[in-house]
């Protein structure tokens, strides 16, 4: 087994990487003994709830679950009603715990219920998803979307610890493959240019991938658990963990969330580097280099949106703000930084 540990004073918490984690994870919230409340979504449960719970069983633990509609627009207010209702009715209270088995969304929307209820109850991380596995399950940021965009209400909650099963990888459809490709070639474009180097390499083959995916996620959670000791509620240096992410919301807005996470990151990530390499901000062939190898893993980047929608969108950006709206630039594959400009920058 493989770990790592988030420094962060009270609430430190291991990250732990093996194969087959998803059917032992009694052994891992056992020590925080009463009761679980998993929260899971309708393509998570059939595949892996019921081993999640006769795990937790097995420990000794009192388990009640709850199976959402798999989407981001489960990730909103109207799901939390019945969650407070049912956790209430379990009689969960602080000194219990919430598992969050499932993507993104499960672990965003989870963990800000574990957050809210009660003003806080502890939760474990169990990402099901790539994209999950190498981003959201790690560093605290919970919450959900609004209508007028994505995550602006939300919360810094610690997860207790995080199980990433890579094997759950495998019963992931192509897409949702694709989909979490977005978060990890941003990775490599922002800290580590030897890992983009190895997606260049692999060229979008899913066979090659699977064979380095381990040391893959590790890497890039490794980098986040890095930028999160640092800079815990987004400051400085976790700004960098936006690149592309300004541009992205703002289309995942437009298309009313019907687009996935990982391809309108893609979008912005070429997008915002085609604008920074004209102003001569970043390397010459940094966006193309982007392009390809998001196009190769199965990430068409070229979005056709409107350029004054995308900017009346950045308005509502939770990164905005009196001051103007903080982007990330690259000055080349590998090294980011943090620029002070407005929504108008994306219409140079």
């Amino acid at each position: 087994m493989k770990k790592l540990r988030v420094e962060l004073g009270e609430r430190s918490y291991d990250i732990l990487f093996e194969r087959g984690l998803v059917a032992r994870a009694g052994e891992f919230v056992r020590s925080r003994g009463g009761k679980v409340f998993v929260v899971t979504d309708s393509n998570v449960a059939p595949l892996y709830l019921g081993a999640v719970v006769r795990s937790l069983q097995g420990a000794g633990l009192e388990v009640r679950s709850v199976t959402l509609p798999a989407g981001e627009k489960t990730k909103s207010f109207s799901s939390l009603p019945a969650l407070y209702s049912l956790a209430l009715s379990f009689g969960l209270t602080r000194a219990d715990t919430v598992v969050t088995l499932g993507g993104g969304v499960i672990g965003d929307l989870g963990g800000f219920f574990a957050a809210s209820y009660m003003r806080g109850v502890s939760f474990v991380q169990m990402p099901t998803s790539l994209l999950a596995q190498v981003d959201s399950s790690v560093g605290g940021k919970v919450g959900v979307d609004l209508p007028e965009g994505k995550n602006l209400v939300g919360a810094f909650h610690q997860p207790a610890c995080v199980l990433i099963d890579p094997d759950t990888l495998k019963t992931l459809p192509d897409a949702f493959i694709a989909d979490g490709m977005g978060e990890v070639i941003k990775y490599g474009c922002i800290k580590d240019r030897e890992l983009f180097e190895r997606l260049e390499g692999i060229n979008g083959s899913k066979e090659k991938l699977f064979e380095h995916i381990e040391e893959i996620i590790f890497s890039c959670v490794d980098i986040k658990r890095e930028i999160v000791e640092k800079d815990e509620k987004e400051s400085g240096e976790r700004k960098l963990l936006n690149f592309g992410h300004t541009y992205g919301h703002a289309l995942e807005k437009l298309n009313n969330f019907e687009i996935s996470h990982g391809l309108a990151v893609a979008a912005g990530m070429r997008e915002v580097t085609l604008i920074s390499q004209r102003r001569g901000q970043t390397q010459a062939g940094c966006a193309e280099r982007i392009e390809r190898v998001c196009r190769a893993f199965g990430l068409n980047t070229d979005i056709k949106a409107d350029r004054d929608a995308i900017v009346a969108a950045m308005r509502n950006d939770k990164k905005s703000s009196g001051k103007g709206l903080d982007i990330v630039l690259l000055k080349d594959i590998g090294s980011a930084f943090v620029y002070p400009a407005s929504p108008e920058y994306f219409r140079s």
